[in-house]
């Protein structure tokens, strides 16, 4: 009777360290999947007690980033570097957090580190055109696109993006000239093509701020500049009509700019014309290289989607908005 007792607590213990294992798997499988976009560093050279530590604090990092705890996650990152200094991980997830926390020459510092480290990431170096759009350094942006772009060509067409915020016209049509000879041109990037070329030898003249109404809309009448519409578009969108009308004029103009189509998105939701407003932002979208813009048409894409009922896709597009602000 004891041999079946023994036996059976024997089996139970076994059944129990199974399901812990399992337990176990579970968790890592878990923690995997969260976190695969982000590079975990195998800590070498370490104690096994110090490379638990480092796996702790590196994961806790991760999971305050997660919720946007990003100082808290820099605290648990210098832990990280107390037990393996200089670790390129490392250096990438304190780059992370200092750009959501807006300290882009920190966040560059040490990407540059990383950088360093591990000088073929693609991860590091998309990373560090993001900093670069941030800072609005889109000629150091262009450059590593470039390389990115000797390496996969499905990446030429965030070089288009960057050419034309950098108002390279020239090169974006270049460069959307090659794509079309590889049948890898948008439709949207054809209709942009078509536009630019037929504005060839057309100068641009920026000219003084001038706050009055008035004086803006009579300065575009002779001087179509970019610079008077955008402050046209800002002053009037509280005039639905008045904002539609400079708006769809801009896009004639100024097919590169993604403001354009946001006011007219922004314009058509105001009268009601969702299912229209959705297809200028969709367009308008492919022009958005920075996150406070995309945002906006985030926001903007919520607005219609709610006017037409769709419910999923305005919650959709509200957390998509609040992801990227947070």
């Amino acid at each position: 009777m004891f041999r079946i007792k023994r036996q059976e607590i024997r089996k139970e213990r076994q059944f129990t360290n199974t399901k812990l294992s399992l337990l176990s798997l579970f968790f890592i499988l878990i923690s995997i999947n969260i976190f695969s976009q982000d590079s975990i560093p195998e800590a070498k050279d370490l104690t096994e007690e110090k490379e638990l530590k480092f796996q702790q604090f590196f994961f806790k990092a991760l999971s305050e980033k997660s919720i946007g705890n990003y100082q808290k996650a820099i605290e648990n990152l210098e832990s990280c570097n107390q037990i393996l200094a200089n670790d390129a991980a490392v250096f990438f997830e304190f780059s992370k957090n200092y750009l959501q926390l807006n300290k882009s020459l920190l966040a560059k510092e040490y990407i540059s580190r990383a950088l360093v480290k591990d000088p073929e990431n693609i991860w590091m170096q998309k990373h560090l055109i993001k900093i670069n759009i941030k800072t609005r350094d889109y000629a150091d942006a262009i450059t590593i696109q470039q390389k990115l772009v000797t390496k996969n060509p499905k990446e030429r067409d965030f070089l288009v993006r960057l050419y034309l915020h950098n108002r390279e016209y020239k090169k974006a049509v270049s460069l959307m000239n090659e794509m079309e000879a590889d049948n890898a041109l948008s439709s949207n990037l054809k209709r942009l093509k078509s536009s630019l070329e037929k504005r060839k030898g057309k100068s641009v003249i920026e000219e003084k701020q001038i706050n009055t109404p008035v004086s803006l809309k009579e300065q575009f009448k002779s001087n179509k500049s970019y610079t008077i519409l955008k402050q046209i578009l800002e002053i009037s969108v509280a005039d639905s009509e008045q904002l539609l009308k400079y708006a769809t004029e801009g896009i004639s103009l100024f097919p590169a700019q993604p403001y354009v189509y946001l006011m007219q998105g922004k314009a058509l939701n105001y009268q009601k014309n969702y299912k229209k407003a959705l297809t200028t932002l969709n367009n308008g979208i492919d022009f958005v290289i920075e996150e406070n813009m995309e945002a906006a048409f985030y926001k903007e894409m919520a607005i219609s989607y709610r006017g037409l009922g769709n419910l999923k896709d305005e919650k959709k597009y509200l957390e998509k908005s609040k992801k990227i602000k947070s």
